[in-house]
């Protein structure tokens, strides 16, 4: 097998969390990085990582979590991965599958993607639990705005000057998606 390329896979949340950690130390030839919840099944630099990479490479990623968005998920990844000699290494886990692993590596892959799963499934009915118990306190705020009033307004005169919503959108750094958001809730408390 020639000696290949280490290529590293990022995943954040949210555009708050810190992705230089997740392969800090780690020397990479190149690194992909999707912005995006696991749970989201448009991840297109790992698209993008999984047209790219060749016999020999080897893909790094922080934890299995970062990868997949399930047990079924990673067990496809590493596999699609695998099948192309590709290794792939899990940092936080120390795991390495290379294609070639024992019956005891594929069912280590398979306990800790479903400890890790499991682990989202708690962290998830926490947090929901929590929101529950302020909003009965009335301390619950909810997400924070996207867009500022002074955003909005510029945001609304934008789209009646006859701009395209995407290039408004991307120019506030918002998706599509929250921009309509925006323009629905403002329809609604205007009464159309």
């Amino acid at each position: 097998m020639a000696a290949g390329k280490i290529i590293g896979y990022i995943r954040v949340s949210s555009f708050e969390q810190n992705p230089g950690r997740q392969l800090e130390g780690i020397k990479t030839d190149r690194v992909f990085m999707d912005k995006t919840s696991g749970k989201d099944t448009e991840r297109p630099q790992l698209k993008e990582l999984l047209k790219y990479v060749r016999d020999g490479d080897t893909v790094v990623v922080h934890s299995l979590d970062r990868l997949a968005r399930n047990l079924d998920d990673l067990r496809r990844l590493v596999q699609e991965l695998t099948v192309k000699e590709v290794k792939v290494q899990f940092i936080k886990e120390n795991l390495t599958f290379t294609g070639e692993d024992s019956p005891m590596a594929h069912l280590l892959l398979s306990v800790m993607g479903a400890f890790a799963e499991f682990e989202r499934a708690l962290i998830r009915e926490r947090q929901m639990e929590g929101i529950a118990i302020a909003k009965k306190k009335g301390i619950y705020k909810g997400r924070k705005r996207a867009l500022s009033e002074e955003q909005l307004k510029d945001m609304q005169l934008r789209i009646a000057s006859g701009q395209k919503k995407a290039h408004i959108a991307k120019s506030l750094g918002v998706s599509r998606v929250t921009l309509y958001q925006y323009l629905n809730a403002a329809c609604t408390s205007c009464g159309e």
